[in-house]
């Protein structure tokens, strides 16, 4: 993979589950790292954790829905290092089971806060200093579910195919700069995440899955990797889809 030694990435999120997974691999590759997350105690044993690896890695946190944050991330990488190369918005929540008719507004809100509102603002904030430098990559983690649309889950489905929307526009409004944005379409990993769904809603999301078996989160990582690197050159606006052959197009 082309070198990313010394750059400096922030990862939302990133306490536990798939973004600590994207940290441990962009860290092995070489880069700095700013970790966000809303829980003070995870995101503290796991930067200790990282810290004892040998990995050079701040902490801010917070709700990734809430400006404030993204402006205290962008800020500790710029005042640490000096630059922002790598931005991977990786924070989101499930939301309840349940039929459109069964939730509430209130809950739509709930999801959209996290998982879009956050995206939103992390790349208002941050896009600009890689503009500043004409380089940078940013890479959603969307889902499956925004492709495919999953019953019982309309607040994460629709969140999710409006990360997919806000990637695609993203990344024409830079086209022709040195910033890249794309996002990838995960299929079922095993992370906390699957907590908030119902056991009958997992195995419905699992028994779609072709290759018969979850995503692990080291293939995510190595996926997101690639596409924060400089290999990473002729994509953007683009989604990578890795669903053990959900996808269908």
């Amino acid at each position: 993979m082309a070198n990313i030694n010394g750059q400096v990435a922030i990862v939302t999120g990133s306490a536990t589950g798939i973004g600590y997974g994207v940290i441990e691999r962009l860290s092995k590759e070489g880069a700095k790292i700013v970790m966000v997350d809303f829980d003070s105690d995870m995101a503290q044993k796991a930067s200790t954790e990282l810290a004892e690896k040998g990995i050079d890695i701040e902490i801010v946190i917070g709700d990734v829905a809430n400006p404030e944050t993204a402006q205290d991330a962008a800020k500790k990488a710029i005042d640490t290092w000096g630059r922002i190369d790598i931005l991977v918005n990786n924070a989101g929540i499930g939301g309840k089971n349940g039929n459109i008719w069964e939730l509430d507004v209130e809950e739509l809100d709930r999801v959209y806060r996290t998982n879009l509102r956050g995206v939103f603002s992390f790349c208002h904030e941050v896009i600009p200093y890689m503009m500043e430098k004409d380089y940078g990559r940013v890479v959603n983690i969307a889902s499956i579910a925004g492709k495919e649309g999953n019953p019982r889950m309309v607040p994460y489905s629709a969140t999710k195919a409006a990360v997919i929307g806000l990637t695609k526009s993203v990344g024409k409004e830079l086209a022709g700069t040195g910033v890249l944005v794309n996002c990838i379409t995960p299929a079922v990993v095993q992370t906390r995440i699957l907590d908030e769904f119902t056991p009958e809603q997992v195995k419905y999301m699992v028994d779609k899955i072709p290759v018969g078996r979850t995503g692990e989160i080291s293939e995510i990582a190595a996926l997101v990797a690639w596409l924060a690197s400089p290999e990473c050159s002729f994509s953007t606006g683009a989604v990578f889809d890795i669903s053990g052959g959900r996808a269908t197009y």
